[in-house]
């Protein structure tokens, strides 16, 4: 298994991997995320591939301060393998490689599944209320 940045040509598997998880939302089409963070300079998507087929992203990005996490997702197939703790720490290497000093990222209330994951790695309620605004 190798962790790299994926490509457009990665679009459909990444996708795909995406709407199994869950992390899709009818408003936000994944396509046009993952395009827009390929295209920055402070966003990637990273990849973990098992002999050429993706088994799990993490999209990550910095806005020079802070980090931010989005679409970590491994394949069912793959999960409890250890493949989630390892897209979360190349993610916070990619961060630290660019100097930002702190990660943050956001879990749905509804995805209490996924909670226990994190807190095991060491993230912990930020109490911080995040609010939001469609610009679309």
């Amino acid at each position: 298994m190798h962790i790299t940045d994926v490509t457009l040509a990665d679009l459909e598997a990444v996708t795909t991997l995406w709407e199994d998880a869950g992390l899709t939302r009818p408003w936000n089409p994944p396509a046009t995320d993952l395009r827009r963070a390929l295209d920055g300079t402070t966003s990637t998507v990273l990849g973990a591939f098992r002999d050429g087929r993706l088994v799990g992203t993490v999209m990550v990005g910095h806005d020079g301060h802070r980090g931010w996490v989005y679409y970590l997702a491994v394949a069912v197939d793959e999960r409890g393998t250890g493949q989630g703790r390892r897209l979360m720490a190349a993610a916070e290497a990619w961060l630290v490689e660019r100097g930002a000093v702190k990660l943050q990222l956001m879990v749905r209330e509804a995805n209490t599944a996924v909670t226990g994951f994190y807190d095991r790695l060491g993230y912990a309620d930020a109490d911080v209320r995040v609010l939001a605004k469609r610009l679309d």
